[in-house]
């Protein structure tokens, strides 16, 4: 019998003042405040941020009770101290430069050695973490798992606004954080020995203390027995959070199946699928991505479609059928978070009316 896809979900989010509707440091009165809650809730770089991360779930109905949990917990926590919380992928407006930084030592380390760099990555991202306690099985579905990762992007993203400017493109906390090292999509790797030689390396030559600072799109955990998805954006609605879980730990299951049938997908080059994550992160659902092929653009839409396709046989298996339906209807005519929030300026040409509308998304379906 395979070892089941746990799924672990974290989400990083906007502590926000009600009336300036601006980024409010205020994380240590919310550690105090969810203590009940243990490490599910944890500081980040800017006192403005915190994130929750679900206990080790069995499928994706654990993990919908866990995301559920979290996300009123905070909201109540909040709303009893005098802030609100909103998911988004940057705050339209509030600038890095007013941020206070957290002071715990890991981030008072990064901060000595990005500077700037790190004091200006006022980003909120949604991670996944899935199961695999074979070492290899993770290599060879990171190899592969990296096709869909513009994918994944397209459907999450959800930051179109940065320090009070439209910017333009669908997922701007891509653009922030790729300034960093160890960012983006990482290369394939022949074996798990190979990438462990390459940690080994980093560490060895003073880059890294540690392979927690390889910050990939996806990325085999340094600790636990997970492949990390890292790309997305936070949405703001828990109901695409949860849909997005299930198609990642689909991706996996599907991959892990084909890969103890001894098959295997084509193993596209970085640079490729680095057209297609700009692709993504610049037009979200309503751009065009190269196809698996390679020989032509499709829409981005279809290729959505298409990847949910390639998994179909594993869902029900999984229990996610409900999960896939609704992506179906999302990727053929839904839209994402990015569109919404521009939608609300162009009808208001007022970003404060873009933080409410937010931070009421957040609320949805608690």
């Amino acid at each position: 019998m395979p070892q089941p896809l746990t799924i672990g979900i974290e989400e990083e989010f906007q502590l926000v003042d009600p009336t300036s509707r601006e980024l409010k440091s205020h994380i240590e009165e919310m550690l105090v405040a969810g203590a009940h809650l243990g490490d599910q809730i944890k500081p980040e770089l800017h006192r403005s941020v915190v994130e929750v991360g679900t206990p080790v779930c069995a499928d994706i109905r654990e993990a919908r009770a866990a995301v559920q949990h979290l996300r009123r917990s905070l909201v109540d926590m909040a709303d009893k101290s005098g802030v609100r919380i909103v998911a988004a992928g940057t705050h339209p407006f509030s600038h890095w430069k007013d941020q206070e930084i957290t002071e715990r030592e890991r981030y008072v380390e990064i901060v000595n050695e990005m500077e700037d760099l790190a004091r200006a990555n006022l980003i909120f991202g949604l991670h996944v973490h899935v199961g695999i306690e074979d070492r290899e099985l993770q290599i060879l579905v990171l190899n592969a798992v990296r096709w869909f990762l513009p994918h994944l992007l397209a459907l999450s993203v959800n930051s179109p606004f940065w320090c009070g400017r439209k910017t333009g493109v669908k997922s701007v906390r891509s653009t922030i954080f790729k300034r960093f090292p160890r960012t983006q999509i990482p290369d394939s790797f022949r074996s798990w020995h190979e990438y462990q030689k390459f940690v080994d390396l980093l560490v060895r030559t003073n880059c890294i203390d540690d392979a927690k600072k390889i910050w990939w799109d996806v990325r085999p955990h340094a600790h636990f027995k997970t492949l990390e998805f890292r790309i997305c954006d936070i949405p703001s609605r828990m109901e695409e959070t949860i849909a997005i879980a299930a198609l990642v730990q689909a991706l996996v299951g599907k991959l892990r199946r084909l890969f103890e049938s001894s098959l295997c997908l084509r193993v596209h080059d970085r640079a490729v699928i680095m057209e297609n994550k700009f692709r993504a992160l610049k037009r979200g659902l309503d751009g065009h991505m190269i196809a698996s092929d390679l020989r032509g653009e499709r829409p981005t839409r279809e290729l959505i479609a298409e990847m949910l396709d390639f998994v179909d046989d594993v869902v029900d298996e999984l229990g996610t059928r409900e999960e896939m339906t609704r992506l179906r209807v999302w990727a053929h005519a839904g839209d994402t978070g990015a569109d919404r929030q521009v939608a609300v300026w162009e009808n208001t040409h007022d970003l404060r009316a873009v933080v409410d509308f937010l931070v009421d998304e957040t609320r949805r379906g608690l």
